[in-house]
């Protein structure tokens, strides 16, 4: 797959706004102004980066409780997100959301919702809609490894096999859900994507801590799915670097050993990708220095934005339910 210079500039600094976002909101989330619970995706950048690269604007993407990579990567609007995390009125939900619950329907990012698992068969009814309006749009469900111990992903990806809907099934395999490994959750041996492949859904498996095999095989996946094929599951495997909710290392909880954890540093998809573009002359020190200034830039007034925002007013309380119990 050759990416022009622009291309690779656009998923370094699509990696980078996760990135700076995400350490800004772990910086600030100790003053108590952000009183919701969040859940940072630092480490897993290139997993939400390839996959949106390989999508369309219109194409709908729904999302879990870690969802601000997915969020961003598809295209939300950066200020909306951090004012809701902040319960702010300009918030993407009104304010009334926070981090697990975000929209964007401009950038085609249907939500995110806190109940494990959840977003599986939201995308599977977004694929039938599609389908029925015989749309060339394609809907995009990310997950992580927690979500294939719940019966809604069996139901999902069996009613999406059958009627062979244009859904991309995408799993974020961290190994870890909460503080428990994959060896206290699933049979020893397992293959995540070898078992969907087995209930009848064309599967791969890709580097997702690589941009660029992040993106081939995404590409791979949405072309099939655009070709009328029906479903595919993508698992990439990655890794969260802080604590599962909160801005914080945990490390010494002792849950996940020091040399893993060390091992996957190493790993770091935005770093790693840096230096091999300037490896390649793919890009300059003063483009990537450039870049740093304004995406630190747009960051900080993105927060102050978010800061200076006025909280929802008491008479919006009962405004956007579906079910008014007064």
């Amino acid at each position: 797959m050759f990416l022009n210079k622009e291309f690779l500039h656009k998923l370094l600094k699509d990696m980078k706004i996760i990135r700076f976002v995400e350490e800004g909101i772990a910086e600030r989330y100790p003053s108590g102004r952000m009183r919701c619970p969040t859940h940072l995706s630092i480490g897993q950048e290139a997993a939400a980066v390839g996959v949106a690269a390989a999508l369309q604007k219109d194409d709908l993407a729904v999302s879990t409780h870690r969802a601000h990579a997915h969020y961003l990567a598809k295209g939300g609007d950066m200020n909306a997100m951090l004012a809701e995390i902040y319960g702010k009125v300009t918030g993407c939900a009104g304010g009334k959301g926070g981090s697990m619950h975000l929209i964007d329907r401009t950038a085609g990012f249907m939500g995110s919702t806190a109940i494990v698992a959840n977003s599986i068969p939201l995308g599977v009814g977004l694929a039938l809609s599609l389908q029925l309006k015989k749309s060339q749009q394609i809907a995009v469900s990310f997950f992580g490894d927690g979500a294939v111990e719940e019966g809604a992903f069996y139901e999902s990806i069996n009613f999406a096999a059958v009627r062979k809907l244009p859904i991309f099934f995408v799993c974020e395999n961290n190994f870890y859900s909460v503080y428990s490994p994959l060896s206290v959750r699933q049979p020893s041996g397992r293959k995540i994507h070898k078992m969907v492949d087995a209930i009848g859904i064309p599967s791969s498996i890709a580097d997702g801590n690589n941009v660029e095999d992040s993106l081939k095989y995404a590409s791979e996946a949405v072309q099939h799915i655009r070709n009328g094929n029906g479903p595919f599951f993508l698992e990439l495997k990655t890794y969260r670097w802080r604590e599962h909710c909160g801005p914080n290392f945990d490390n010494h909880l002792g849950y996940r050993p020091r040399d893993e954890f060390e091992r996957w540093k190493g790993k770091d998809p935005v770093q790693n990708f840096e230096k091999l573009l300037l490896q390649r002359n793919d890009i300059t020190h003063t483009e990537v220095e450039n870049m740093n200034s304004e995406l630190m830039l747009e960051i900080n007034l993105a927060f102050e934005y978010a800061e200076h925002s006025p909280f929802p007013g008491e008479n919006t309380a009962y405004e956007g339910l579906y079910a008014d119990t007064r």
